[in-house]
């Protein structure tokens, strides 16, 4: 047996570890009423240690197991026995201002000593690094579980917006969170939500999207910034603007769409080293969550967009298709009321008829910019030289436009062709251009920028037929003003017909529907970027021109003038438009027989009667369409041409695509003259008269 020094009493010995002991020591009689207890003990527990001696054990459990712990003393009284608690069980002890902390309690009973005593040796589990580890990484799932039900619970992104930096601040005892996205333009970050964000940089303000501010900085290094860690890992020398306002710790987390950095979220401390690995991971799963949400909420709105747009598109190009015909129909009577002798003789009745065909030639160019949104218009692509029609464009253009307004142009090398209907895309360019010139009434800068696309933007992919073509398959157009730009809610209808933001009678609101309608009937796509002070820019991609084979455009067949006498077989519904067409037939010397729909047309075509032409609308009412009626005629003549016309442009691009070559189309409404070179055509591609 070990004997102590002389100097030192076993008693002082044993008073001296009970004090120094690391773990909490509380000695309780058999009424569970304490007799001594340390230090580490008094610390713990919030008492000092004269308070906890002479205070009931009970004290010391929390309320909702004080019933049973009665009867787990009782029963321990009986038999006691060194034991071990809270190791496979949580435990809890009551502090003294009633908040709870997680323990371990090992059981020591003094009986066999001649002692009715039990010593309790109790721990904090809350100490062990590893358990407070586990504790914090639990809080963090939850934290994730919480935010992850709310993002499906939700479709409005804003309430992500508002909570993840409230989740951010409140799990890693931060000061500040904040969410910057980037703006359409690429030039700077709208403050998009946040808990205390800096002075200067309040929600819904911007900040500059350059590598000296924290955000710019970020986006250009595409991955996390974590300025807890030594500063080499950062990568390059980071800006000043990360250390100001005495913050100490620092976690910049990329948000990302499809691969593409649209923002960050920023979290700072004042403490040292705040952000370790769980937290770089945590934060990174915020990001995650809050990026997955803004991405579908941009996806829905892109549906709904396109879908109300095409909704509107077959409305109007229904309504075109009906007031065709009206057209027709004045049109036509104008052409024949402006030949009688009585009108000739009449400077006053002259005066009023070509009023009205002005009118009426305003409303065929109102039909056809609604057709053309619907996207029903009859296209003729080819090889179009983007040099050569952007600085024609753009002289024309600075002879008739204000002189305050500047223009430039910029051509990328090597700048190809592109497929399309030449005709309309001067006219769409010139209707972008018109619109830019109104959003500079003090004057500004035009400029159109050409290039081979490096990248297809998200929202312009979905609208493509093949989503999956390769950038560098379209060209883009640009055309950028420095005039008043648009709000989110104008961007939002810019593209509808009828919409406009301009004084009354100063627009019809087809120009950028037009120019929507006829991008995309060409395979391509548009983008509009705008914000209200920083200008506007609309750019179109379009198809480039791949060159297969020889260049050379078709040799296009001659014309040859109408045979007088030539027998037509006329087919048309609507009386009205009949009529007309009558009259016009029988003014170029034609021979015409008229019906009103195809079965009344075939029952006349019998081997008595002689017919070089059939002429008729491709929708006859309820009955057979022209198009059949044109297969059965043709079948039984073949030796006769075929006209088709329609006031529904996408019934004349259906018959394109699927009829025989020699079939010539015929738009509504039309003029004599008009007809006259479409029955040209027509005999002449089948060797007629």
């Amino acid at each position: 047996m070990i004997q102590l020094p002389a100097h030192l009493e076993e008693h002082t010995v044993f008073r001296t570890l009970f004090t120094a002991y690391p773990d909490a020591l509380i000695v309780a009689d058999a009424q569970g009423i304490i007799l001594m207890a340390n230090p580490t003990a008094a610390t713990l527990l919030g008492y000092t240690v004269k308070e906890l001696v002479g205070l009931g054990i009970d004290a010391l459990v929390p309320d909702a197991v004080r019933p049973r712990h009665a009867a787990y003393r009782e029963a321990y009284s009986h038999h006691p026995q060194p034991r071990p608690m809270g190791t496979h069980m949580e435990l809890a002890a009551r502090r003294r201002d009633g908040s709870e902390v997680m323990v371990e309690i090992a059981l020591s009973p003094l009986q066999s000593l001649g002692l009715p005593l039990v010593v309790a040796a109790i721990r904090s589990i809350g100490s062990y690094p590893r358990v407070k580890q586990a504790l914090q990484r639990a809080q963090y799932a939850e934290h994730l579980a919480q935010l992850g039900r709310l993002a499906v619970d939700s479709r409005d992104p804003k309430i992500l917006i508002e909570q993840v930096p409230r989740i951010a601040v409140e799990a890693l005892h931060a000061e500040i969170a904040v969410i910057y996205l980037l703006e359409a333009d690429h030039l700077s970050f709208r403050v998009a939500g946040g808990i205390n964000p800096l002075p200067g940089e309040p929600v819904g303000g911007r900040v500059p999207n350059r590598a000296d501010t924290p955000p710019g900085y970020v986006v250009r290094q595409g991955r996390p910034v974590n300025i807890a860690k030594p500063l080499e890992d950062a990568g390059p020398a980071l800006p000043a603007s990360f250390f100001e306002q005495g913050f100490t710790s620092g976690l910049w987390m990329p948000l990302s769409d499809r691969g593409r950095t649209i923002g960050t979220l920023a979290v700072r401390s004042r403490r040292e080293n705040a952000f370790g690995d769980d937290e770089v991971r945590f934060v990174e799963s915020l990001s995650n969550l809050l990026a997955a949400s803004l991405q579908r909420a941009a996806t829905e709105d892109a549906l709904n967009h396109a879908q109300r747009l095409e909704s509107v598109g077959q409305l109007t190009g229904g309504i075109a298709h009906d007031f065709n015909n009206l057209l027709t129909v004045i049109q036509g009577n104008l052409q024949v009321l402006d030949e009688l002798p009585a009108v000739a003789k009449d400077p006053h009745a002259q005066q009023l008829v070509q009023a009205a065909t002005r009118a009426s030639r305003r409303g065929a160019e109102l039909t056809s910019k609604l057709l053309a949104f619907s996207r029903r218009q009859v296209l003729q692509p080819q090889a179009v030289d983007l040099s050569q029609m952007l600085v024609s464009l753009a002289d024309m253009l600075r002879r008739t436009l204000d002189q305050r307004v500047h223009i430039e142009v910029h051509l990328g090398p090597d700048c190809p062709a592109v497929l399309a209907d030449p005709g309309q895309l001067e006219s769409a360019l010139l209707n972008i251009a018109i619109n830019a010139r109104d959003a500079m009434p003090d004057g500004g800068k035009l400029s159109f920028r050409a290039q081979i696309a490096d990248e297809l933007p998200e929202q312009v992919r979905r609208e493509l037929e093949d989503a999956q073509a390769p950038a560098d398959h379209f060209v883009s157009i640009s055309l950028s003003d420095t005039g008043a730009g648009m709000t989110e809610e104008v961007q939002e209808r810019a593209f509808e017909p009828f919409f406009t933001t301009k004084q009354l009678g100063r627009g019809t609101g087809l120009g950028l529907s037009t120019v929507y309608g006829f991008v995309r009937q060409s395979k391509g796509g548009v983008l509009l970027d705008s914000a209200p002070g920083l200008g506007t820019t609309l750019t179109l991609f379009i198809p480039r021109h791949h060159r297969a084979g020889s260049d050379e455009a078709e040799p296009e067949v001659d014309s040859r003038p109408i045979p007088d006498g030539l027998r037509v077989l006329l087919v048309e519904d609507d009386p009205e438009v009949r009529s007309v067409a009558e009259t016009f037939l029988q003014g170029l010397g034609c021979r015409v027989t008229a019906a009103a729909n195809a079965e009344q047309a075939l029952s006349t075509l019998t081997p008595d009667l002689e017919v070089d032409l059939l002429l008729t609308d491709i929708a006859l009412g309820s009955g057979m369409r022209g198009t059949e009626l044109a297969k059965q005629a043709q079948a039984r003549r073949p030796e006769m041409a075929v006209l088709l016309m329609s006031g529904f442009s996408s019934e004349l691009l259906d018959a394109d695509r699927d009829s025989p070559a020699d079939w010539a189309l015929l738009p509504k409404p039309y003029t004599r003259e008009e007809l006259a070179r479409a029955i040209s055509l027509a005999v002449s591609a089948v060797g007629g008269h």
